[in-house]
């Protein structure tokens, strides 16, 4: 007859002292316990992490342990339903024996296998993200090829854009021809402007100076007569 108990107690002990750090007893009634699993450190030291917790049925090893994840870090929901089904399995194909250690150990490796899948990850993000800018950089310098689609799409963006140009500027030189005064309109706003001729010369001292000295005297200057000149003829006057 098997001795569930013993067999309990003597792996409770080999688990102790393989996990020192992370195994830790919560109950003997039933027996329960923890066990921290952590991954190798991944990119920059990054590791992902969980804690097991184990409770032995009365009949185990010949009945599965419970199991159940307590807490995890750096592990998305899919990480988590595929390290419930890895315990799964494994429970299941050991079932007859103590397999605590090999339960641990499946998700051990599952973990380093999660880091794995992350570095992976993040070196395809890296490389998208290269080639996304490096494909930018070649489209400034060489821009985008032409094709009919994208050209009849330029122009029709292009003949509405200068349809709109003509509207506006047809608009403002409609509003400049309503807003342009004639010169009576310009007189009836601004009563000013009836006097400027006379504002100016008051401004000017309303004086006019006269060089004399310009002038000579009328007796001074030598005209002649008509009546005067021998030739005058006043019939040849008549007859032009």
């Amino acid at each position: 007859m098997t001795d569930y108990g013993e067999e309990q107690r003597n792996e409770l002990e080999a688990l102790e002292s393989i996990y020192p750090d992370s195994f830790t007893v919560l109950s003997e009634k039933p027996t329960t316990f923890t066990i921290t699993v952590t991954s190798e450190a991944g990119e920059n030291d990054e590791t992902v992490q969980t804690t097991l917790k184990f409770t032995y049925r009365e009949k185990y090893p010949d009945e599965t342990p419970l199991y159940e994840i307590v807490s995890q870090e750096n592990l998305d929901d899919n990480d988590v339903m595929d390290i419930i089904k890895l315990l799964e399995q494994q429970a299941a194909e050991n079932l007859g024996m103590v397999m605590i250690f090999t339960l641990v150990s499946a998700v051990q490796e599952k973990l380093n296998e999660i880091v794995d899948q992350i570095k992976t990850r993040r070196e395809e993000e890296k490389k998208q993200k290269e080639r996304e800018a490096e494909e930018e950089e070649k489209q400034r310098f060489h821009g985008t090829p032409v094709t009919i689609e994208n050209f009849l799409n330029w122009k029709a963006k292009f003949d509405a854009e200068l349809l709109e140009i003509k509207r506006k500027k047809m608009k403002e030189e409609e509003q400049a021809g309503k807003n342009k005064l004639s010169g009576k309109q310009l007189f009836e706003m601004d009563h000013n402007l009836d006097t400027s001729d006379i504002q100016f010369l008051e401004e000017a001292g309303n004086n006019v100076e006269v060089d004399e000295s310009l002038f000579q005297e009328m007796d001074d200057l030598e005209l002649e007569d008509e009546e005067d000149d021998p030739d005058y003829n006043p019939v040849n006057l008549d007859s032009d």
